[in-house]
This record gives structure tokens, sequence and C-alpha cells, in this order.
């Protein structure tokens, strides 16, 4: 542990080296680099990315409150986030301030309660059209059927499209933009998109793509306008209280994009990491199927079972504990500030990492074990609002959390209701993989199995 003489205003940390500071030791291995300063500093715990950028990892759930909340005022979103502007433009995720906030009134209406339910009935439907092509002993590659998946119902859900003409119109420049951003995010020079490289030329010409096909979705919009109860009708509709403006399109655009992105990758890994861990927990398992067997039973799901599945719910919120999609939050200081007892300036970056604090046994007993059910009897009272925050905090706490977890509930419930799923017997170590969300790396292939409900 860190020397207990030392002044509390002085975070310590490991010594970096000279010019890339402790960029090495984070791009070989974030998890293992967070996890190992937490357990060894502490609180707080100082670190260097390049010569000049001072970091600090925070791992106390009071003092990420006051960096997400109470002085979330101080702290913008760090470069590396703002680097996705190329492709998000300046919707939630990058957005900041008095825009964003102004921003997130406009697209709420879009998250209702009222909204999700209805878009409850196309999660399964969508679910259970793409599991007909699925053959009973067949291995697939689950990482890529759940990113399937999410991606019918983002474009059923926000632009009232099927799924085969959404992949053909967006799958493929989805994939590819989503890697191209990847490694913009992370070097420690970084040339800019103006510079005429490969990947440069490339990374604009799929973003482009990708506007061609959203441009053309408003424009047929506003010629037809009626009839549509989608995410993209509600933000074309949506105005301004005060002065009762809409957005303009490129507005629209970077909300749609930012969507479109964030959230079906997110819940595609939240997905297939639930069904990796239910294949290694068979008890867990068998506490699903009887859940749905009674529940359901041999008709299909519908939205209405959501709240009755509580079970299936506790599985998905221990698997965003175990292998949060979004495992890190990173926030540049703008203005001086004082966060438990510690002087942060302009330009320090702060971090804090859901990873690390899910894992944490103060909170929860046997971190390292897959337990459903910690999450019954209100657990999540018992414990620091920040020991436990999957979908973020504070005024950019995820907007579609409940979209989310309605979807992944239904979706597993779906899957689950029909086949039992199963590692290939051949397969490569299973070990996360921290890009912009975190994935199974290598992806998971597995054996789907009918399973005859009871």
């Amino acid at each position: 542990m860190a020397d207990s003489n030392v002044s509390p205003n002085i975070p310590q940390g490991p010594k970096g080296r000279l010019i890339t500071g402790h960029t090495k030791d984070f791009q070989a291995d974030p998890l293992a680099y967070f996890t190992h300063l937490a357990n060894e500093y502490g609180d707080v715990a100082k670190f260097r990315f390049g010569p000049f950028q001072n970091a600090y990892l925070i791992s106390n759930p009071d003092l990420i409150k006051e960096v997400l909340v109470t002085k979330q005022k101080f702290f913008i979103k760090s470069k590396a986030m703002h680097s996705l502007e190329d492709i998000l433009g300046k919707g939630l995720f990058t957005s900041e301030k008095e825009f964003h906030m102004s921003q997130r009134k406009l697209i709420q209406p879009a998250f209702r309660k009222s909204h999700i339910n209805s878009y409850g009935q196309n999660m399964i439907d969508i679910t259970m059209d793409y599991l007909s092509t699925w053959k009973n002993g067949e291995e697939r590659m689950i990482t890529q059927d759940m990113m399937s998946i999410t991606l019918g119902i983002i474009c059923k859900t926000m632009f009232s499209m099927d799924f085969k003409q959404g992949y053909e119109l967006l799958g493929k420049s989805v994939e590819t933009v989503i890697k191209m951003a990847v490694k913009r995010m992370r070097p420690i020079f970084q040339l800019p998109l103006w510079f005429p490289t490969k990947n440069n030329r490339q990374y604009k010409k799929v973003i482009q793509e990708l506007d061609q096909v959203i441009y053309d979705m408003i424009e047929k919009r506003k010629e037809d306008p009626k009839g549509h109860n989608d995410m993209l009708s509600i933000l074309m509709d949506a105005k301004d209280n005060e002065n009762r403006l809409g957005m303009t399109n490129r507005q629209v655009r970077d909300e749609l994009m930012t969507t479109f992105l964030a959230g079906h990758e997110t819940t595609a890994n939240a997905l297939s990491w639930t069904l990796y861990l239910l294949s290694q927990h068979p008890e867990v398992e068998k506490k699903l199927f009887d859940e749905i067997d009674t529940v359901i039973g041999n008709r299909p799901p519908t939205p209405d079972d959501f709240k009755k599945l509580t079970y299936a719910q506790n599985i998905i919120w221990e698997s965003l504990r175990v292998y949060p999609p979004s495992f890190i939050i990173e926030r540049e200081v703008e203005k001086d500030v004082v966060i438990g007892g510690y002087h942060f300036k302009k330009g320090d970056m702060v971090m804090v990492s859901q990873y690390v604090m899910h894992r944490k046994p103060e909170y929860f007993d046997n971190p390292d074990s897959f337990i459903p059910e910690r999450f019954e009897n209100n657990f999540l009272k018992t414990i620091p609002s920040y020991a436990y925050f999957p979908f973020g905090g504070g005024p950019r706490v995820c907007i579609g959390n409940h979209f989310a977890l309605m979807e992944a509930v239904l979706v597993l419930v779906c899957i689950a209701q029909r086949y039992r799923i199963k590692l290939a017997p051949d397969h490569h170590e299973v070990t996360p993989f921290p890009t912009i969300t975190l994935r199974p790396r290598r992806g998971l292939r597995m054996i789907v199995e009918e399973r005859k409900s009871n």
C-alpha cells in the first residue's frame, strides 16, 4: 500500500518512463493495470500518459460521485472521447455543458417508459425471427449473432427498417467504423483526420457512407412524416420548450449516430458475456430455465413478461457487474478542483473504472464469482451508489439505460426459452478485450442446443 505518512494532497502512484509515462502499461492490459493501481495505491492513484499528461484513477464511490455528480461542472470529456466526434459529431456522448443539457431534454421523450414498452415487441419479434435461422447442434460465432440482433433492434426502433434492409445499408459500415475509431483513440501522437494516410482516407470514406444513408432517411421522413413511432420521428418532431426550435438535420444525424453506435454494441457485448457466464454456471442456467418455463411456458414472450422475469433481470445486472461493457469513464479537468482533499489542475485526466469498482470485496462478497442472487432484496440500496454504476451516473448517465436493460432481458429470454448455449469444446481461453467497450477477445464460438421446456 502507499506510505501512510505521505500528505493526502499528493496522490501516489508508480514511477513511469520518462517520455511515455505509463502509456505502455495501460495499453498492454488496462484492466489489470487499473486493478493493480486501485489495490496498491487506494482511493486515488497517479500515473502519466506521455511526458506531460497527469492522470488519476479514482476508486472510492464517494469521490466518484463528486466527479460524476456534485462537481461534474469542473470536468469535460477526455480528448480520447472527443476523438470520436469524427463519427459521432456533437451527439450526447461527445457534447458538453449547456448544449448537452438542451439536447438531452429534446431526446428524453424517445426513452420514456411508454415508448420503451412499445419497442419491447420489436425486440422480441426481431430476436425470434433471427433465432429461426439457428440449427440444433450447430456452432455459431455468438458474439457476431448478438451484434446482428441488436443491430436489427436499433434499425427497427430508430428507423422502422427491417433487419435485412438495415444490415445491408448500415451493418458493414458500422463494423468498420467502430474498429477504426478504436485505433484513433489511444496513440500518444495522433495524426489529424485531414492528413492523407490510408487509414484516414478509409475512415472518412466509411463516415461519408453512413452519413449518406442517414441524411437520405431524414429527407424521406420529411416527405412522409406520418404513421411512424420510431426514434427518427421523435427526434425530428422534438421542440425546445423556450423557443420551440427543433433540431437541425446535422443534430438529428449526430444523435442517431450516437444512439446507433453506442446502443447496439454495448448491449451486444452484455448479451455475449451473459451467454458465456451461463455456459459456465449450469446452476444459474437451470434457475433461468425454470423461471422462463413458469412465467412464459411455450407461448411467445411479451413485453409485459419483463417485470415478472426477476431472475433474468438479476442475471443481466450480475453480468454487467462482472464484465461491464462500459468499463471506464474518462474526464479532463476544465478548471482546478478539489476532490476528497486532492487538488486536480486544469488539463489533468481523471478516470474511474466500473470494472475495478464492481470487483471490490468491500461491496461484493466473492467478487470474482457470478452470483445473480446477490441482487435480490434491494441489494443496491445497501451499498454506496457509485460502487456499482454500469450505466455511468449524474447528468451524463446513459439515457438509454432502461431500453438497454429491457432489450438484454427480452433477448436473453427469447434465446433461453429455445436453446441451451455451450462453449465450443476446442475454444480458446476467454478473456476480456477492452476497446471502446469490453468485449470477449477473438469472439465466442458456441454450440446451440434446442431444449424442451417442462
